[in-house]
């Protein structure tokens, strides 16, 4: 279980540094009615993403249970994914551009509906959201209970949401004075996302090779 929750977290925290996320909260958090948008946006993004991450646990997820293959298997698994890892963060370092485009044009058709923005956004990255995949995976082939599971997911996303909380709660604390210095972080979030991204896939690559490799190697 100690594994297990080691793949939630680390991928987890890994994952949340998500310019497609953070940087419209970011905006968010300088602008009017900045608390209520940042709720909206984030409830969002954790309630279609929470959503999806339960839905395959508690459908698909326990036919994959009745079917959990050998322990060998899970960590070769792990590992290839991890190396897929490799290849999709070496792409998107060859795309950084248009990525950094993207998070830009992101920010500037954010309106009223920051809830819907949020939804959009997940909506948007969850079929190419291969970190959230392998814990998806790593927990209906765990043999825990279905609620285990699902609580697994949920403690994901919570993870996943931690840096727009820590948005939320600066701007509510610090106010005008906090909205300056979030505004700054933006714009260097700006900056650094044709890099940051393919640099966070690659630390999630790095902990499934390492999980899996270790598990290997213990037989």
């Amino acid at each position: 279980m100690l594994a297990l929750l080691g793949i939630v977290l680390s991928i987890g925290a890994a994952d949340s540094i998500n310019p497609s996320t953070v940087a419209p909260a970011l905006y968010l958090a300088s602008g009017v009615d900045a608390a209520r948008n940042l709720i909206a946006f984030i409830a969002g993004v954790f309630f279609v993403s929470a959503g999806a991450g339960v839905a395959v646990v508690l459908g698909p997820g326990q036919l994959l249970l009745s079917h959990r293959p050998h322990p060998h298997t899970e960590h070769l698994v792990e590992v290839v994914a991890g190396l897929v890892l490799v290849a999709l963060a070496a792409g998107l370092w060859l795309a950084r551009k248009r990525i950094a485009r993207r998070v830009v044009r992101q920010e500037r058709i954010i309106g009223r509906r920051s809830a819907l923005f949020g939804a959009a956004i997940m909506a948007a990255e969850l079929p190419t959201a291969l970190p959230y995949f392998a814990v998806i995976a790593a927990a209906a082939g765990s043999g825990r209970p279905a609620m285990t599971q699902v609580l697994l997911i949920l403690l994901f996303n919570l993870v996943f949401v931690t840096p727009l909380l820590a948005v939320l709660a600066i701007r509510q604390v610090a106010g005008s004075r906090g909205a300056e210095w979030l505004a700054s972080i933006r714009l260097q979030l700006e900056r650094r996302a044709e890099t940051l991204v393919p640099a966070l896939v690659l630390v999630v690559a790095v902990v499934l090779v390492t999980l899996g490799s270790i598990g290997l190697a213990g037989g």
